[in-house]
C-alpha cells in the first residue's frame, strides 16, 4: 500500500481535512466541526476498509456532529438570554467581523468584547457593564469548548475506525 494508492490518499486527504477542522474551531476564520465531520465522511464514503464499520464511523461522527452544533448553540445561548440582550451580541458580532480585518485573527475576539462592553456600558453604567461582558465572554467560551469537544471527539470516532477497518 504506497502513497499512490488510492485508499491510502484518501485516508491522508482525510486526516488533513479533520485536522484543519480541529484547528478550525480554534481559528474562527474555518468552519471547524463542519471540516471534521466532513474529513469523517470522506473517509466513510471512499476510503478503504470494511464498509460496515465505515458506515458506523459514519453514522457516530453525524450522532456526535448533530448533537454538538445543537448543544454549542442552546445552552450557551440560554446562558447569554439570561444577562446580555441581543442588541449587544449583534453589535459584539459587528464589530468582531471588522476587528477581524483590521488585526488579523485578535481583532474578532477585540471586536467582539468591545461591541458587547459598548452595549452594556449605555444600557447599565461603567460599574456593571464589564460583568455583564464577561458573562457573554463566558458564554461564547463555553459554545468554543463545546465545538471543540466535539470536534476531539468526532477525530477519535475517526481512529478507532481506522484501527478496527
Amino acid at each position: 500500500m504506497g502513497l499512490s494508492d488510492t485508499g491510502t490518499a484518501i485516508t491522508i486527504l482525510s486526516g488533513l481535512v479533520i485536522l484543519t477542522g480541529v484547528i478550525g474551531v480554534l481559528v474562527p476564520v474555518l468552519p471547524g466541526l463542519v471540516l471534521t465531520w466532513s474529513g469523517v465522511l470522506l473517509w466513510a464514503l471512499l476510503g478503504d476498509g470494511a464498509g460496515g464499520s465505515r458506515l458506523l464511523v459514519a453514522v457516530l461522527a453525524t450522532v456526535v456532529f448533530g448533537i454538538g452544533i445543537v448543544v454549542k448553540f442552546l445552552w450557551p445561548g440560554k446562558k447569554l438570554r439570561n444577562t446580555v440582550p441581543t442588541s449587544a451580541i449583534l453589535l459584539g458580532g459587528v464589530l468582531g467581523v471588522i476587528g477581524f480585518f483590521v488585526v488579523p485573527v485578535a481583532g474578532l475576539v477585540l471586536g467582539f468584547v468591545l461591541g458587547v462592553w459598548l452595549v452594556e456600558l449605555n444600557r447599565l453604567g461603567m460599574e456593571r457593564a464589564w460583568p455583564s461582558t464577561r458573562s457573554a465572554i463566558g458564554a461564547v467560551g463555553l459554545s468554543l469548548l463545546v465545538e471543540l469537544a466535539s470536534a476531539l471527539l468526532i477525530a477519535v470516532i475517526w481512529l478507532f475506525g481506522l484501527a478496527f477497518a
